[in-house]
């Protein structure tokens, strides 16, 4: 059995980003009229500079289905006899939707695409869990129950400075965000058992919201062995404290500081914070 796993750019890869059976599909990233590829003519600093510098918020497209399909004949001309596949959720992309039909197209390879149902540094240590798993030679149906769990597990909450990025990206209602502009609230958005991102409480004031967050998680991995990150939008101060209220409401562990791409950035503009967590299995 030769395994190789396939993800897109949303997922922040740290320790497995030159795995060799790592391969990554790119999503372009469209800033006043010119296209990006994040780390390879973008950085994240460079992103995040541009973007304030725009009039216009920047665009993003889906992964390019034709470089799955190129992708996966190259794999099974290479020997690959199992693919799985780890992209963002459903519920903020079409992809995984457009992608299933590949399944019947190639009868040599075992391919799976579970929704991951969550984009970012928890999709990045799911892609970790099923290259570790596959590296010990497990077989395939115990690398997809190992992800499946993860999935089961898996949530972020999230703080954004301009609910306006998410609305006019389609991510959230405008209902939602002329709420929070009227009445000057900080919702906690989450993402849903289907994989979208909606508001989980309104809460008034941001000192108040980071707080709750961090109470929110706390409960939630208390219990078990999670893994446990801080991501943020081009605000690392920010990031340290939300990292120091989880402490503080009892998370312990590394919980590393990540930043969100541009991918995920365009969506939800600079100043935003969330928590990302899944269990380690």
């Amino acid at each position: 059995m030769k395994v190789a796993v396939i993800t897109d750019a949303s997922a922040y890869l740290s320790d497995v980003a030159d795995a060799k059976n790592l391969f990554v599909l790119d999503i372009p990233v469209l800033i006043d009229g010119e296209s990006y590829l994040e780390g390879k003519n973008l950085t994240a600093e460079e992103f995040y500079k541009k973007m304030a510098a725009s009039k216009e918020l920047p665009k993003t497209s889906q992964p390019s289905l034709a470089e799955l399909e190129l992708l996966l004949q190259k794999l099974e001309s290479e020997g690959y006899t199992h693919v799985i596949g780890l992209f963002l959720s459903s519920g903020i992309s079409g992809f995984y939707q457009n992608i299933q039909f590949l399944r019947e197209e190639f009868p040599s390879l075992e391919l799976a695409f579970p929704d991951t149902k969550i984009t970012s540094s928890p999709l990045g240590f799911m892609v970790q869990t099923a290259l570790e798993a596959a590296e010990a030679g497990l077989d395939f149906s115990m690398i997809l129950e190992k992800i499946q769990r993860q999935i089961d597990g898996v949530q972020a909450y999230i703080l954004v400075d301009d609910l306006n990025h998410l609305v006019k990206g389609g991510r959230l209602s405008n209902g939602a965000a002329l709420l929070g502009s009227l009445l000057s609230i900080k919702p906690i958005l989450y993402f849903t058992d289907t994989g979208k991102i909606e508001v989980y409480e309104k809460i008034r004031t941001e000192k108040k919201a980071m707080k709750r967050l961090c109470d929110l998680v706390s409960e939630q991995v208390q219990d078990g062995d999670y893994y446990v990150a801080v991501i943020h939008s081009n605000c690392e101060e920010k990031a340290l404290q939300l990292r120091s209220l989880l402490q503080e409401a009892g998370v312990t562990g590394e919980l590393p500081l990540v930043t969100f791409g541009s991918v995920i950035g365009t969506h939800l503009g600079a100043g935003s914070v969330a928590v990302g967590f899944l269990p380690r299995v």
